[in-house]
């Protein structure tokens, strides 16, 4: 069967992980917040932060700003957000899966709802994706089956014409139980290659 979508993660594949174990490492140093209690903290609630169930604000409250600081609330988001960076290379790629017209492109991502709206708009993708299927707005966080599902469902395609891109293996193993086929990113260059053998690049 032809594909008719290809889903793109964002983080990690498209640009830099919004807010992951790097980028919260960054922000522990730069505002010297201790790491143990924080990522404690951070575990305790970033499944309901993720999923829409927790605004940044409340998050905060939990992880940072439960005991008075030194630095803002503003000048601790507006760091969280500038660790945000586009893969030029990559979203190349997409530009030009994009132009050829072949499937319908759609992300499938894990994200909190500020930094998702965020970095749509600061990597460009509302040029070149026609939805974006993330985890705050289904309520749900992969690698559950039933995000794949109700994505799909929401996309209203098939699996077995849908293709994932995302360059975490936790990930692709319950899309292709469900009959998805997977790339697991590594690279431009060899993403490029496997795109064009399946004949959408």
């Amino acid at each position: 069967m032809a594909l008719t979508h290809v889903f793109f993660d964002i983080g990690g594949v498209l640009g830099t992980n919004g807010w992951d174990r790097e980028q919260r490492s960054h922000a522990l140093q730069k505002f010297s917040i201790e790491d143990e209690d924080f990522e404690h903290r951070h575990h305790q609630v970033v499944g309901e932060f993720e999923t829409g169930a927790m605004s940044l604000e409340e998050y905060l409250d939990v992880t940072v700003f439960y005991t008075p600081r030194l630095f803002s609330r503003e000048d601790f988001e507006l760091y969280m957000l500038s660790l945000s960076e586009p893969n030029p290379y990559a979203l190349e790629i997409v530009k030009h899966i994009a132009a050829a017209g072949r499937v319908r492109l759609m992300t499938m991502n894990n994200e909190s709802a500020v930094l998702n709206v965020y970095r749509i708009e600061r990597f460009g993708l509302k040029n070149l994706f026609t939805a974006f299927l993330s985890s705050c707005w289904l309520g749900l966080r992969k690698p559950q089956r039933m995000f794949f599902e109700r994505g799909l469902a929401i996309a209203q395609a098939e699996a077995g014409s849908s293709l994932l891109v995302d360059d975490r293996e936790q990930n692709l193993a319950p899309a292709a139980t469900i009959g998805m086929h997977t790339i697991h990113y590594k690279n431009p260059e060899s993403l490029a290659k496997e795109l064009s053998q399946y004949g959408v690049l």
